[in-house]
């Protein structure tokens, strides 16, 4: 039974509120996940064309690492265009946008072309983020939204694994990848622009300023920056990793896959297992961890495929879940009004990272050929393990009973460029553009 807004009950939602509100956002789920896929074999389709075209690795690096670029510039810039368009117009721009550019990389097979379309395509995901994000936490109320996130989070991994899979589908020196990328991202709009649920009222929240998160929060904010620099380094780089250590294309695809999947099965054992010990420790852990995979892997590599794919998936697991726990740790030493600003500064110092970690492990394969690229993983992970081991010297532990409990996240675009609070329009129509 639905309300006149084509949610479910309210008697229904007293029966089992997070099924209400899974049911309720199923659109926003299968669209994101849908845009996942489109993103996930976009990117492992580029590092795999990148290499078999010879482009060098830094340029590759500098191709990658602008579309956090445009990524970082969407999601100060959506929130404007909102205001002046609204939700739903936004979203099927930026999904247009996003859908043409994945076409364009099959036209023109060149760096400088390749390099302003991938940072269209991350401004244009950062702004489909914000759009997604607002709208799924306004069919969320406190009771909730941290298992709807949760939920988002696995969506969206999943959706990554399935795309980056599809690499087998056709030959990635020809254009038929691409089509499918572009197909999945322009899907995506009909779920979501079909969605009865009213648009959200939109708030800009002010970031804390960076030398405050900081001075509160050391290992918080560099946490974020090395998971920044792992994650932006790996996803944008992976492919050509594989295909220059020689990889065929299915390999490549299970390889990306494989770090993905580890990313989504260790997230809420690490974060349980954060919950009952000084969180640091586990930070350590998982970052000496990390980086003993990553030399796994390199050694591994040139002669046991299954041994790497292993080593590459016990990496992910451990080393994705970084963000997580930075916020997590960080929101231990903040006071509560402090939150929505902190966290829209740990989404900064996330976006510097990605930005900065493409191009310095592109230099590291430019020095020391590809296994440049596990060496420096290990670099910047095994730096967090020590960082950590020193911050636990300087500063007295939180206690348990104070410690604020883990969520599974990612570097959400939501988290900066709006609150953590959303209020439903009091309208049932959706939001179709007109100045607010």
């Amino acid at each position: 039974m639905t309300s006149d807004t084509g949610l479910p009950s309210s008697a229904a939602a007293a029966r089992n509120p997070t099924l209400t509100a899974v049911v309720a956002s199923w659109p926003l789920l299968a669209g994101m996940a849908m845009l996942m896929v489109g993103n996930g074999l976009l990117v492992s389709l580029l590092g795999v064309r990148a290499a078999n075209e010879g482009f060098a690795n830094l340029i590759t690096g500098l191709i990658m690492s602008s579309y956090f670029a445009g990524f970082f510039a969407g999601t100060w810039l959506t929130p404007r265009i909102i205001e002046n368009v609204g939700h739903v117009r936004v979203f099927a721009a930026l999904a247009s946008i996003a859908s043409v550019a994945a076409l364009v990389h099959s036209l023109w097979i060149d760096p400088i072309s390749w390099i302003a379309m991938r940072a269209l395509a991350g401004f244009s995901f950062a702004g489909l983020y914000v759009v997604a994000e607002s709208w799924l936490n306004a069919g969320s109320g406190n009771e909730t939204r941290g298992r709807l996130l949760a939920i988002y989070m696995l969506t969206q991994y999943s959706g990554l694994a399935i795309g980056q899979l599809l690499l087998i589908a056709a030959d990635p020196d020809g254009f038929v990848l691409f089509i499918i990328a572009s197909i999945a991202v322009s899907v995506a709009l009909v779920p979501i622009l079909l969605s009865p649920r009213p648009a959200p009222h939109f708030e800009t929240a002010s970031p804390l300023g960076l030398r405050e998160l900081i001075r509160i929060s050391p290992l918080g904010a560099a946490a974020t920056v090395v998971n920044g620099l792992t994650q932006g380094a790996f996803f944008s780089l992976g492919a050509v990793y594989a295909t220059r250590i020689g990889m065929n294309v299915s390999g490549v695809a299970v390889f990306m896959a494989a770090v993905t999947l580890g990313g989504s099965l260790l997230q809420w054992p690490i974060g349980r297992f954060s919950d009952a010990i000084d969180r640091r420790q586990v930070i350590a852990l998982v970052s000496f961890g990390a980086a003993a995979a990553c030399v796994t892997a390199g050694v591994l590599a040139p002669s046991s495929f299954l041994g790497l794919i292993v080593a590459s998936a016990i990496f992910g697991g451990l080393a994705l879940p970084v963000y997580s726990l930075s916020v997590a740790h960080t929101h231990d030493h903040l006071k509560p009004d402090q939150i929505v600003a902190a966290s829209s500064g740990l989404v900064v110092l996330f976006g510097t990272g990605s930005i900065l970690g493409p191009l310095l492990a592109s230099g590291a394969m430019e020095l020391s050929g590809p296994s440049g690229f596990f060496w420096y993983l290990t670099a910047v992970t095994g730096f967090l393990g020590v960082f950590t081991l020193y911050r636990m010297t300087v500063r007295d532990s939180v206690p348990l009973d104070e410690q604020a409990p883990y969520m599974p996240l990612l570097a959400r675009a939501g988290e900066l460029s709006t609150g953590a609070e959303y209020e439903a329009e009091e309208t049932a129509e959706p939001d179709v553009g007109g100045a607010r």
